[in-house]
């Protein structure tokens, strides 16, 4: 399975119309970074501009929200410019044009806008927001970060009989995965931390730990049960498959499910303090998409 890097649409870097220079802040991360196939070839061919559309949108605003140079308010105040693109409310700055892109094609799939309005919702939390109390807080910020793209795609692709639950779930997983694998690079670089704060209460570890290049008694404990939450979202994932009406995205789903167990282990086995970033080999991806697949054919 290969993944396509989008439009480009993201590194379209315009400057408003107040002349306050470019809106945008590219980060060079592509669909290559992320732990999933994004557009990838099991998808409808006529489906895959739009979904190039929708990762050009987030990423942009994701980059915007985890830019470590921008002030918290001025990272509210182009946030809310992208929303005021989305929405119609502004039809002419150049510098949302990611927006304007977006909305367009909204228009012609009819998906809601809401699940982009979440989006930038979520990337306003994180400019403001930098410790999380509980596991409840932090599901809060991810069906608001993580399952609007599980949604989106859902809904692109015809629905399922099961709603957006096991949808959810997934994308709630991997959202915290991702924490997970970053929780060191996130500290030290915008001291952002996702780990449930009353967990590393009761562990006894200070949040200054996750500078450290190993992680502590404490710390894998907090980590493991991080990991054994994750687990349980995704027992209510694995039905995703079985009750979208594409068959396409069914797929796509199982060999995302494959690649979510596999990262699981691998951060189960490894330290994501250590001195590298806990991922898939390629082979190891490209395994975990082909028995996906095979899943969920058969």
């Amino acid at each position: 399975m290969t993944s396509e890097s989008g439009t480009g649409l993201s590194g379209s870097v315009g400057h408003d119309v107040a002349g306050r220079g470019p809106v945008e802040t590219p980060s060079g991360k592509d669909a290559a970074y992320e732990n999933f196939p994004v557009g990838s070839w099991l998808l409808p061919a006529a489906l895959r501009p739009h979904i190039a559309v929708f990762y050009a949108f987030a990423r942009a605003i994701d980059d915007i929200a985890d830019n470590p140079d921008l002030a918290a308010d001025e990272k509210v105040r182009r946030l809310d410019g992208f929303e005021a693109a989305l929405l119609g409310r502004d039809m002419d700055d150049p510098a949302y044009g990611t927006a304007h892109t977006m909305r367009e094609s909204l228009g012609k799939t009819g998906v809601p806008v809401a699940h982009c309005v979440d989006l930038i919702s979520a990337f306003k939390l994180d400019a403001t927001k930098l410790r999380y109390r509980d596991w409840d807080d932090l599901m809060g910020y991810c069906i608001l970060s993580a399952a609007p793209v599980g949604r989106y795609l859902v809904d692109l692709h015809g629905g399922s009989a099961d709603g957006h639950g096991p949808s959810d779930a997934l994308c709630n997983a991997l959202q915290v995965i991702n924490h997970l694998q970053d929780c060191k690079d996130d500290y030290k670089t915008l001291d952002r931390v996702y780990l449930p704060g009353a967990w590393m209460a009761e562990a006894g570890v200070e949040v200054e730990e996750l500078a450290k290049d190993s992680a502590s008694v404490g710390m894998r404990r907090v980590l493991n049960r991080c990991l054994d939450e994750t687990s349980a979202l995704m027992v209510e994932a694995k039905v995703l498959p079985g009750g979208l009406k594409s068959r396409r995205l069914a797929m796509e789903s199982a060999a995302i499910i494959e690649i979510a167990k596999r990262l699981i282990d691998s951060l189960r086995n490894g330290d994501p303090l250590g001195p590298r970033r806990i991922h898939l080999t390629k082979p190891g991806y490209f395994w975990c998409c082909a028995k996906g697949v095979v899943r969920a054919l058969f």
